[in-house]
């Protein structure tokens, strides 16, 4: 046995992100004592810089929102769109304590959620599929209820929302605040919130941020410990089990034990391009991610030396993004599904659905990249029309492009669709024929090549004044070009887990003491993306489940 450990807990928690942080509120929930362990300076992870939003069937919020959805539904659409690439259990283990874990974290801590009416599952059509979404995301929360030591020490996003507090619910309204009614009343709503808080000093936080800092501040309330700049450098295994970890900190080199359990949740390998390089498609790079960049896959090579199976390692959770010049990706959302806009390849064709989900999108990106055509990058051909109306890379309707933007080259402008393709190399006339077949489905409102707009959750960024939400002619210069290129907001490969997040050898035996959830971990959605919040929810929904099997353990051995 070990008897130079540097420190002692019942759980040790590596990663600070919502699964990092779930798993240690849980501990705490179980009268065990926890450590959460942050590579970086600051604590968040990639959950801070996302939308915050977890998608779990069948929650408590649902049933109040009246949506009728079940068990059995929920695994329905599961096996419509994740099928058999993930086992059984695991999915099922997702759908029965999903909900649970959605709860007991409202009853006992200060993490709350609302239902986000009408974000639709991504893939409604298909059986068990939710046009209305399953969708709830974090409750604001006034940033001052946290500690100066602990506000300086988060992870921010950065977000360019100018000073105004926006949940993803306002955003779908604020894109069509020159279009629709409920636009302008959402942003004299957001408005008059923003003017409330400023004149009673509060800071209100939502999203991601919402999230982490209402998860900061129970990981307080309840007792946990939380230490920055603490990357882990190895497991401790003893006679077969894993007891703790070595870490660095404040220049030394450190054991802390793990009584009950380590449970890994230090993200994916966004951010380290050799391992990129060997497992993802080609091509790729780190400066396409979203994801927080201390996401190194720092995790994935002590567990694999004692022999750890991984899976789905050439994925990612996709995100089709463009990268300004400062070098910050933005990842397109809503942006895709604005009309009067095409994304084509190097030969001015287009290639897929652009409204379809961010993660379909990426794979088609993939799927037809070649040497006669590429589509990385791809290219947003966007018309003043649609500039002019919609929210678009942060900038309001009618925003200028910085100037940056353009004489860096990253935007491209030209006064006409062929002066705009022989500025980007492609054949004006290929481009030329492109618009023009697109725009000829504008003006029917359909979609012949690829269907943009049939589906409910194109539709959910769209512009509602209009036949097809999704589709608009690209009619009024100047034009725009951007870069498009194959993003991500993580990794989704990872360490093979089982119902109750124990890290499984090749011969799919539990490493005893070893745990692991959230993109560290091979994840529960397979190659698929069901909905808005499929990473989080189960990053979530694992790191309790984590928790509570080393709780009932070690109740077990103290009979």
């Amino acid at each position: 046995m070990n008897d130079q450990w540097d420190h002692t807990y019942d759980v040790v928690v590596v990663g600070s992100g919502a699964a990092g942080m779930a798993a240690a509120l849980t501990a705490r929930l179980r009268g065990l004592t926890a450590l959460v362990l942050e590579k970086t300076d600051v604590y968040g992870g990639s959950t801070a810089l996302s939308g915050g939003a977890i998608w779990v069937p069948d929650n408590f919020h649902l049933d109040a929102a009246g949506l009728g959805d079940t068990p059995e539904k929920a695994r329905a659409y599961l096996d419509a769109t994740v099928g058999d690439r993930v086992p059984a259990e695991r999915k099922d283990a997702y759908v029965a304590h999903g909900p649970r874990m959605v709860k007991e974290f409202h009853d006992r801590t200060d993490v709350r959620f609302v239902y986000t009416p009408g974000y639709s599952d991504y893939y409604p059509e298909r059986l068990g599929g939710y046009p209305q979404g399953r969708s709830i995301e974090p409750q604001v929360f006034d940033f001052r209820k946290l500690g100066p030591e602990q506000r300086a020490a988060m992870r921010r996003a950065g977000l360019p929302t100018y000073g105004l507090t926006i949940t993803s619910k306002d955003f779908r309204q604020l894109n069509m605040v020159g279009r629709t009614w409920s636009g302008r009343r959402t942003a004299l709503k957001v408005g008059a919130q923003a003017v409330r808080a400023r004149l009673s000093g509060r800071e209100m936080l939502s999203l991601g941020e919402a999230l982490v800092a209402r998860m900061r501040h129970s990981l307080d309330a309840l007792g946990a410990d939380l230490w920055l700049s603490a990357p882990l450098t190895g497991l401790v295994e003893e006679d077969g089990r894993v007891t703790g970890v070595r870490i660095t900190r404040d220049g030394r080199e450190l054991t802390v034990r793990a009584r009950g359990g380590v449970v890994l949740a230090s993200g994916g390998f966004s951010h380290d391009q050799r391992l990129r390089e060997k497992y993802l498609p080609a091509p790729t790079s780190s400066e396409w991610s979203s994801a927080a960049d201390g996401q190194t896959g720092d995790a994935l090579e002590p567990a694999t030396a004692l022999g750890a199976a991984t899976d789905l390692m050439d994925r990612v959770w996709g995100a089709p993004s463009v990268v300004p010049p400062d070098g910050k990706p933005f990842f397109l959302v809503a942006d895709r599904g604005i009309p009067g806009m095409v994304i084509v390849d190097s030969a001015g064709k287009r290639y897929a659905n652009e409204a379809a989900p961010y993660h379909e999108f990426v794979d088609a990106m993939y799927a037809h990249d070649g040497p006669e055509a590429t589509t990385v990058p791809s290219w947003l051909i966007l018309d003043s029309t649609s500039k002019a109306r919609y929210i678009f890379m942060g900038l309001f309707p009618g925003q200028a492009f910085p100037r940056p933007w353009l004489e860096s080259g990253f935007v491209k402008k030209a006064a006409t669709v062929e002066e705009l393709a022989a500025g980007i190399g492609i054949a004006p006339a290929r481009l030329r024929a492109t618009v023009d077949r697109f725009n000829g489905f504008a003006r029917t409102g359909r979609d012949e090549d690829f269907h943009r707009g049939d589906s409910v959750y194109d539709r959910y960024y769209g512009d509602p004044t209009l036949p097809n939400p999704n589709l608009a002619p690209l009619d009024k210069g100047p034009y725009y070009a951007i870069p498009v290129h194959p993003g991500d907001i993580g990794t989704k490969g990872g360490l093979v887990t089982d119902a109750t997040a124990r890290v499984l050898r090749e011969d799919g035996t539990p490493i005893d003491g070893l745990y692991a959830c959230g993109n560290v971990s091979s994840a529960v959605m397979g190659e698929t993306y069901p909905g808005p919040g499929a990473t989080i929810g189960p990053a979530m929904t694992f790191g309790w489940l984590a928790a509570g099997h080393i709780a009932r353990t070690r109740s077990a051995g103290a009979r």
